[in-house]
């Protein structure tokens, strides 16, 4: 191979790998989601607390509340609704909120955003950590209710969030936390 073809490859392989991930291409192909949204945790681990911070970054429109019941859905604006998917039974006891109260909370909250016609945008961030079988109830039942999720990828080794997608629920798998900004920022509408 001549040189300078060599040399061609090489810068375009640099390009490709210094370009920003918002550049990338996403699973999802059009933005589904309006803001403001409402970020939430399901399970109740720290994690809600890096997606407020990417969110942050990213500078997205919305509010937290990481207990918010399915009722007070009615008196908010939010258009979208963000759920942080982690068990942590530390997380649990701080809010005193048992596993099971949680995932009735949860399934209450999923299926009144689902009535009122709101994106939910699904997030599991705390990698191969924040799996295991408390984390994994969590995720069984709020995974299928999502219209759109992003995983960094080490959380999925698996597969599960892969099986629970399907062909249904549009996929995005991140290597790092750092990057989940570029595909969240990207569902929503500008």
């Amino acid at each position: 191979m001549k040189r300078s073809k060599i040399i061609m490859i090489v810068a375009a392989a640099v390009m490709a790998a210094c370009m920003p991930l918002s550049l990338a291409a996403f699973n999802l192909k059009a933005p589904i989601a309006t803001p403001p949204a409402l970020l939430t945790s399901i399970g109740q681990s720290a994690d809600v607390e890096m997606a407020k911070a990417i969110m942050n970054r990213a500078k997205l429109s919305f509010s937290m509340d990481s207990l918010v019941k399915a009722q007070a859905l009615a008196s908010t604006n939010a258009k979208t609704l963000i759920v942080v998917i982690g068990g942590s039974s530390k997380g649990l006891g701080a809010a005193g909120i048992s596993a099971d109260a949680e995932l009735e909370r949860a399934k209450a909250l999923l299926a009144e955003a689902k009535k009122r016609g709101m994106k939910i945008i699904g997030l599991h961030i705390g990698g191969e950590a924040r799996r295991g079988e408390l984390s994994d109830r969590f995720i069984n039942m709020a995974v299928p209710q999502c219209d759109y999720f992003i995983v960094v990828e080490e959380g999925n080794g698996d597969g599960l969030f892969t099986k629970l997608c399907g062909t249904k629920i549009p996929l995005d798998t991140v290597q790092k936390i750092s990057q989940v900004g570029g595909p969240l920022a990207a569902a929503f509408t500008k």
